[in-house]
C-alpha cells in the first residue's frame, strides 16, 4: 500500500483530526472579532467548487434546520442575482487559486456584499480579498495536501466564522471532542490493522467490487453520502450514486429492478478478460437522529433489497454534536475510499483528467 500510495492519501486521512486541533489555534482570532461585529447577514452565500467546496455541504449539514438565515451553496462561475449588500459570500479555495471562486468573489465585490475568504496565504484569494473593502482572508496550510485530503483544514474556520457570524453557536470543545473522535476511528481503520478486524478496508472491498449506490439519512448522513461517493470517484476512480431518503425512494430505489442489479447474468463463455461484473451495492449512511417515517423506509427498503439480491451496508454515526456525528460517517468513508483505489491498483492522489481539464482550460 505505501508503494501505491505515491502521494500520502493514507497519512493525510489520518490526519484529519490534527488538522481539525491546528485550524483551531491558528485562526486569526482579531479578525474572527472583526466578523462579529457586524450585523447578522440576510443570506450566506458559499463560493467554492470540488473538495474545497464540501465545507459548504457540512456547514449546512451541521447548522441544520435551525439555521437563522438561509445558507446558499454556489459551485459555478457566478453569484444568484438577489446577491447583494446585506449578504454574506464566504469564498473558499484551499489552493486560494480556483478560477471559479475567484470570480464569484470578484462579483461579490463589485455588488457590496460582505465578503470572507479562507485559502492558502499569500495566494490569487488573499490578494483578491485585500482589494475588497471591509473582506477579511483566513489564510490557512494544507501543507501540500490535495483540498479533498484538506478537509477539517479548511472547513474548521468556516464554522468557526459561522459562529462569529452568529447563525451558529459552536462551543470550541465540540471540535477537541471531534478531533478525538477522529483520532479514534483513524487507528481503528488505520493501515497496521488487519481486514478482519478493520471495518473501513472491508467496506472498500465491497465498493471495489460493486457499483456503490450511497443513500443517507437526515441532512448528516445525505452530506456523508455525497462526501463519499466523490471519494470514491477520486480515490478509486469507481463511479458512483448518492442521494438523499426519503428522495431516493421515489427514483433510484427502481434500479433494483434493473440490469446492474441482482444476480449477475450467465458469463458470456467467449469472454476471456477478468473485469469485474460490477452489480449494485447499496450503502446507507445513517444519522442517529432520523425522522421516524426515514427510519421505517430502510427496514422496508432493505427488505426490497434483499427480495432482490442487492447487498446492503448500513453505516451507523455515533452519537454526539453534529460536528462529531457526521465526523464518524466521513472519517472511515475516506479511508475506505483510499483502499478501495489501493485495492485496484490505483494511487489515489492521481488526478490526471482534472489536471488535463484544468490545462484545457488554459489553452
Amino acid at each position: 500500500m505505501s508503494t501505491l500510495d505515491a502521494s500520502d492519501m493514507l497519512p493525510a486521512v489520518a490526519s484529519s483530526g490534527a488538522q481539525m486541533r491546528e485550524a483551531v489555534t491558528k485562526i486569526n482570532r482579531a479578525d474572527l472579532a472583526k466578523i462579529a461585529k457586524g450585523d447578522q447577514p440576510r443570506n450566506v452565500v458559499f463560493a467554492g467548487l470540488g473538495g474545497s467546496g464540501v465545507g459548504g455541504q457540512v456547514l449546512r449539514a451541521v447548522l441544520g434546520q435551525s439555521v437563522p438565515v438561509p445558507i446558499h451553496l454556489e459551485q459555478t462561475h457566478s453569484l444568484p442575482g438577489w446577491v447583494g449588500a446585506m449578504d454574506v459570500v464566504i469564498g473558499v479555495s484551499c489552493s486560494g487559486a480556483t478560477e471559479e471562486t475567484l470570480g464569484m468573489i470578484v462579483e461579490a465585490g463589485r455588488r457590496g456584499a460582505r465578503v470572507i475568504t479562507i485559502g492558502a496565504g499569500d495566494s490569487d484569494l488573499e490578494k483578491l480579498s485585500e482589494s475588497i473593502s471591509g473582506a477579511v482572508h483566513f489564510a490557512i496550510d494544507a501543507k501540500g495536501r490535495s483540498p479533498r485530503a484538506s478537509l477539517w483544514t479548511h472547513t474548521t474556520p468556516l464554522l468557526m466564522v459561522a459562529n462569529a457570524l452568529g447563525i451558529a453557536h459552536i462551543d470550541e470543545n465540540e471540535f477537541e471532542i471531534a478531533a478525538d473522535l477522529m483520532d479514534e476511528l483513524s487507528v481503528a481503520n488505520g493501515p497496521s490493522v488487519l481486514l478482519g478486524e478493520n471495518s473501513a478496508k472491508a467496506l472498500a472491498l465491497s465498493c471495489a467490487e460493486s457499483l456503490p449506490m450511497v443513500w443517507g439519512t437526515g441532512m448528516i448522513g445525505a452530506t456523508a453520502a455525497g462526501r463519499f461517493m466523490a471519494q470514491l470517484a477520486e480515490n478509486a476512480k469507481i463511479p458512483a450514486a448518492h442521494g438523499e431518503l426519503p428522495e431516493v425512494g421515489h427514483n433510484q430505489i427502481v434500479t433494483f429492478d434493473g440490469v446492474l442489479a441482482g444476480a449477475a447474468p450467465a458469463r458470456d463463455i467467449f469472454r476471456d478478460d477478468e473485469l469485474i461484473d460490477r452489480r449494485t451495492h447499496l450503502f446507507i449512511l445513517r444519522d442517529t437522529n432520523e425522522h421516524p417515517a426515514v427510519e421505517k423506509r430502510i427496514g422496508i427498503v432493505s427488505q426490497i433489497a434483499a427480495d432482490r439480491n442487492v447487498p446492503v451496508t448500513l453505516i451507523q454515526a455515533q452519537d454526539g454534536h453534529p460536528v462529531s456525528r457526521l465526523a464518524s460517517l466521513i472519517i472511515p468513508t475516506d479511508w475506505a475510499s483510499a483502499y478501495a483505489g489501493l485495492a485496484l491498483g490505483i494511487d489515489p492522489s492521481q488526478i490526471s483528467t482534472i489536471i488535463q481539464l484544468k490545462a484545457g482550460l488554459q489553452s
